[in-house]
């Protein structure tokens, strides 16, 4: 590999660093015997800048350009942001409808109804009981009609009834959606192995 610049960082399709580079996996180094390279990085990626500091940790992330882009938030030296996977809550849904059934509630009833009744009833001298009722009493004082318990022949005439109830409270019932399983949000990828060269040309500011 040609001379790098101390600090370089490149990825390689091998698994190991070579001789004067590390793997980017955030281990810390000693500062002593690192200073060029602590006066480049100092504690950007943790350590406690005493007698340690830690390489940049590349282990399933991805790098992306320090700054702020048009219309993006600005990102820092060592920041580390973003997840795997995550899970939608109730706040990030967009609106939206459920089918929703219900049951129970108040109950009216309206209808009429037609009692039957037996008007003519054979025999003289029938009287009031448990059985019979006596009728209006027609003009000129004829005797009214008996109405039994015996088989009907006739309907009296049709009234209106009116039933009105309250029903139980109402249960209502909303249909359930989606399972709430975490999506994965990272870009299609292809592991490599990231170095970062311990050894090389100390660069200039241009």
């Amino acid at each position: 590999m040609s001379d790098p610049y101390l600090g370089e960082i490149r990825m390689v399709g091998f698994t190991f660093a070579p001789i004067g580079w590390a793997l980017c996996q955030g281990q810390a180094v000693s500062v002593n015997q690192n200073q060029a390279l602590f006066a480049l990085l100092g504690t950007t990626y943790g350590g406690n800048g005493q007698t340690y500091f830690n390489l940049p940790d590349l282990q399933g992330r991805s790098p992306v350009g320090t700054g702020t882009g048009v219309g993006l938030s600005t990102i820092v030296p060592g920041e580390k942001a973003g997840t795997e996977e995550m899970q939608l809550t109730n706040t990030q849904l967009p609106q939206h409808t459920h089918t929703a059934t219900s049951t129970g509630g108040a109950v009216s009833v309206t209808g009429q109804v037609s009692i039957p009744a037996t008007t003519s009833l054979t025999g003289e001298g029938q009287l009031p009981g448990p059985t019979t009722v006596l009728g209006p009493i027609t003009q000129g004082g004829r005797a009214g009609e008996l109405y039994s318990t015996a088989t009907a022949n006739t309907n009296l005439a049709p009234f209106s009834v009116t039933s009105t109830g309250t029903g139980a409270a109402p249960n209502v019932t909303i249909g359930t959606a989606g399972l709430g399983q975490p999506f994965e949000l990272r870009n299609p990828y292809l592991g490599l192995t990231c170095i970062i060269a311990l050894q090389g040309i100390y660069p200039t500011r241009g």
